[in-house]
Order: structure tokens, then C-alpha cells, then sequence
């Protein structure tokens, strides 16, 4: 295998090939690891016009740009254009939370259309008392902010999906001391009150944007999968405007659904300083050629919510995807990207996970980072480095393991 991939680079590097024939440089992977490795992959470092990519420049000038505009037409949807303004205030502020360690706020961000329709958000930030520089988590929050902690002032978040709001039940998926403790910050919101998780766009963010008579978003706009990752971004706005946050330094990230959301918003907006992406699965990092567990169509037809209504054309159609996750993970590049998953959690699939994270380093090595090699990946041996992945043993979840390993990962790629 060694042999064979320091006779491929050489090809790469001097002699321009044909789609064929980079496709049969997947097809004979493919070959090699029949039981982990399908065919048919679409090529990451191939132009629409079928030239090679082998720079950097050219990655960013010509194929980035490529796969933005086809990912966001055939699969998330476009934000639609609309005269949307963005406020934001901090309405409560303790500069000795967690017994002196941290800074609590909670800001409130409210959008608002010309018609005078709003919507608001609620951010709940912590961030580690004394320093200047420091990496800050920006991530959704399943059930209500005041499940991430158990905190007394904590405001408490509208119930919107009837999920129990008991005060830090959650806490477990959210280690804020923890967090604290190494030096880092956390920031969070919850999804429901950007954009519902369910099937109608009559509430959230959705209406702000809509023409006159319209009730849902147009085919080749936005699904909720893209409305959190834009959701994401406008946080980022406020942290950006925020002293006392290192916006240079902003890692977002998402476990499962929010996790698809969170790889979304880092591929898109460039001023994420890193991404973490946790049992995302499908739509999310894992490749959908030959899934098992959790697959394409399984989305569309499960939750077509999630995506643009051009991307029902694609049932049933998983073996003839023209694209598929690893570009999305690939649009990451050169920041550093976190891939976790479960042994267990074969919905998420975590050995097509793993094949995404390797297919993606073709694009890392343009930027002088290690090239993975092909292998099986195995469980509770983390791979380290600008693209780190680990599969923990257990199920679908995000925990104290996880979190570990992410603020090891927050602390070398972003010192």
C-alpha cells in the first residue's frame, strides 16, 4: 500500500490525467478494501471542466468555489436574500460565575425584517476569567440553555419542542467547568429558536425572508440544516463585536443533527477558526455511497426539512451522487477540523466517517499537511493533527471522552 501511494503522488505531481483516471485511483482503493471503500467516489481535486488541482490557489480560486455553489443549490439551499437587520444586547452579566472563575452573560440577538417582524435568540456564553487569548466552543444546545448547566441564573429558554427543561440535565454533553478549567470558553443557543425542527416554515427565522404570499422556502433555498449553520454564523457576528471574547479563536461545533448544521456553517464561513463535528452521520460528514445505518434517502424521507426541496430528486438515488460529504469536510481546509463518532452508533456509520476524514487530507496536503494513509480505523485510538477523528467506543452521544479530546485538539491547533 505504501509502495502504490508513493508511485501515485509521483503521477500527481508530473503528469495531468484524465477524470477516468483519477476515478480509477478511487475505484482501485475500492478494490484493495471492498468492505470499507465504495466506488465512485466524486473526486475532490477535479474542476468541472475536468483539469486537476494542484495547488492551494487553485483550490481556493476555482474548485472551493465549484462545490459552495453546487453543494448549496442541490442539497442545504440558499439563504434567501431579504433586508434582515441583526441587534444584539446583553441583558445579564456575572464577571465571578462558577465561583469566581468565569464570566456569564447572556446576550439577546433579535432579527428583524422591514415589515417589523422579529425573532429572538438567546446566547448564553461563559468564558475563562483573566486571560486574553483563549479558544471559545459555539454550539447548539438541544433542549434550552438552562439544561446546559446547572446554574439558578440560567434565564430560562420558551418551550418549543416540548423536551423537559430540568436545569442541567444535560450537563454531561456540556462539561462547562471542565471547559472553563482549561482555559477555554463555551458559547451556546438553542436550535429551536432559530428554526423549528419540524416540518412547517411558518415560525423562526424562516417568515423574515418571505415574499409577499409566501409560506416555505423556494426549492433551491434554505432547509434547517442551513438556516442553523446561518444561525451560527450570526452568533459569530456577535462575538466578533464582543472584547472580551478571542474571536479569532472560535471553534463551532454540533453532535448529531446539529452536528450535520455545525460542519454546514464551518465549510461556509471562514471566520470559524476550527470546526468539531460529533456523530454527525449523514448529510453531515459521512460518506453516503454504500452507508449503512442512517442514508440519504433515509434524511429525505425521514426529514425533508432538513434540505433544500431540490435535493428529493436524490431518493433512492445514494450510488449516483454527482457530489457528496467529503466536500463539504474538504471546504474546511486548511483550518483544523475534529471528526468523533461512536462504535455503536451505526446509523452514524462510523467507518464512512472515517473515509471522509482520510479522502479530505487530499486537500490538507495542498496546504503542507500530512496525508493519511488507508487503513480500518480502529476504536479509542484517536488520530491526532490538523484533521483529527476518533471513534469512542459506546453509543450516539457527545461525552467527558469526547470533550477531552476536542479540548486537546482547541488547545494545539489553535495556541
Amino acid at each position: 500500500m505504501k509502495k502504490y501511494f508513493s508511485i501515485l503522488v509521483v503521477v500527481i505531481s508530473f503528469i495531468p490525467f484524465s477524470i477516468k483516471s483519477y476515478s480509477q485511483h478511487y475505484n482501485t482503493l475500492a478494490a484493495q478494501n471492498d468492505s470499507l471503500f465504495p466506488k465512485s467516489i466524486p473526486a475532490l481535486l477535479m474542476s468541472s471542466n475536468g483539469s486537476v488541482i494542484k495547488t492551494k490557489k487553485e483550490w481556493e480560486k476555482i474548485r472551493r468555489p465549484e462545490l459552495e455553489q453546487l453543494l448549496e443549490n442541490e442539497i442545504y439551499g440558499f439563504v434567501p436574500v431579504g433586508n434582515v437587520n441583526m441587534s444584539s444586547k446583553v441583558i445579564e452579566q456575572d464577571d465571578n460565575a462558577l465561583g469566581g472563575k468565569a464570566i456569564r452573560k447572556q446576550i439577546k440577538i433579535t432579527f428583524t425584517n422591514a415589515e417589523n417582524k422579529m425573532v429572538s435568540v438567546a446566547l448564553l456564553l461563559y468564558l475563562p476569567k483573566g486571560l486574553k487569548k483563549f479558544p471559545t466552543f459555539l454550539g447548539y444546545n438541544f433542549n434550552g440553555n438552562e439544561t446546559i448547566y446547572p446554574d439558578p441564573m440560567i434565564q430560562s429558554s420558551p418551550v418549543l419542542n416540548g423536551n423537559n427543561k430540568q436545569s442541567g440535565r444535560d450537563s454531561l454533553n456540556w462539561p462547562v467547568a471542565t471547559i472553563i478549567n482549561a482555559g477555554c470558553g463555551v458559547a451556546t443557543m438553542y436550535y429551536w429558536e432559530v428554526a423549528p425542527d419540524k416540518e412547517e416554515f411558518t415560525t423562526g427565522i424562516y417568515p423574515l425572508f418571505y415574499k409577499p404570499n409566501q409560506v416555505k422556502p423556494l426549492p433551491n433555498e434554505w432547509g434547517g440544516l442551513a438556516a442553523w449553520a446561518w444561525g451560527l454564523s450570526k452568533a459569530m457576528d456577535y462575538l466578533q463585536s464582543d472584547k472580551q471574547v478571542d474571536a479569532k479563536r472560535v471553534i463551532v461545533l454540533g453532535h448529531s443533527r446539529l452536528g450535520k448544521a455545525a460542519i454546514w456553517a464551518g465549510a461556509k464561513d471562514q471566520r470559524f477558526a476550527g470546526v468539531i463535528s460529533s456523530g454527525s452521520g449523514a448529510m453531515g460528514v459521512s460518506i453516503s455511497k454504500n452507508k449503512k445505518g442512517e442514508t440519504l434517502s433515509a434524511v429525505i424521507k425521514r426529514f425533508p426539512r432538513w434540505t433544500a426541496g431540490n435535493f428529493k430528486k436524490y431518493l433512492n438515488q445514494d450510488a449516483n451522487l454527482p457530489f457528496d460529504q467529503h466536500m463539504v469536510v474538504a471546504m474546511v481546509a486548511p483550518r483544523p477540523i475534529y471528526i468523533s463518532s461512536a462504535s455503536e452508533d451505526q446509523w452514524a456509520d462510523p467507518s464512512h466517517e472515517y473515509l471522509s476524514a482520510y479522502l479530505t487530507t487530499e486537500v490538507y496536503a495542498l496546504y503542507g499537511y500530512p496525508k493519511w494513509s488507508y487503513q480500518a480505523p480502529k476504536i479509542q485510538e484517536p488520530i491526532q493533527g490538523r484533521v483529527s477523528q476518533h471513534i469512542r467506543d459506546g453509543k450516539h452521544d457527545i461525552l467527558p471522552y469526547d470533550w477531552n479530546l476536542f479540548l486537546t485538539f482547541a488547545q494545539r491547533e489553535l495556541k
